[in-house]
């Protein structure tokens, strides 16, 4: 076989490997939808929502003036409650979650009930602020023993 032939032959045989490798580097994993628990007059959760469905997410919305007793259903500790609830993928969020802690919960199948985001810091996604300003934050996992322990910190 002629060398330009065979390079030809070696090139259509590996543009299908190459396709799927980029297609795979590019979605290394198929989201699950975010059924998110908030109040219908909440903007900040509102806009959670969209930096979530920003991010790839499919999100569900269920409207309920109190999230205590679907946090509590779901056995998120009522300490770390925050303005939403949301379950993903079998985890628990609560609060403003960035969706990139999300995605990397999902991808490492951390064992744990979820992650929360206590109270509602001025920065985190939702809670964003025209003049910019923000304050560190820390996401917390929950571990289902109820223990906690630090997932990742954001200082912006």
């Amino acid at each position: 076989m002629n060398p330009s032939r065979r390079h030809l032959l070696l090139a259509l045989a590996a543009t299908p490997a190459a396709l799927l490798a980029a297609h795979a580097q590019a979605n290394p994993f198929k989201l699950p939808t975010v059924h998110v628990w908030k109040s219908p007059t909440c903007g900040c959760c509102t806009a959670w929502v969209d930096h979530m469905r920003a991010a790839g997410f499919t999100v569900n919305i269920t409207e309920v003036d109190d999230t205590g007793p679907t946090r509590k259903r779901l056995g998120m500790p009522a300490k770390l409650g925050s303005c939403h609830t949301a379950l993903v993928g079998g985890y628990v969020l609560e609060g403003h979650v960035p969706a990139d802690d999300v995605k990397r919960l999902l991808r490492t199948k951390t064992a744990g009930l979820g992650l929360s985001v206590p109270g509602m810091p001025v920065g985190s996604p939702g809670m964003e602020v025209p003049s910019g300003e923000t304050q560190p934050y820390m996401v917390t996992q929950v571990n289902k023993d109820g223990s906690l322990s630090l997932f990742s910190s954001h200082s912006k």
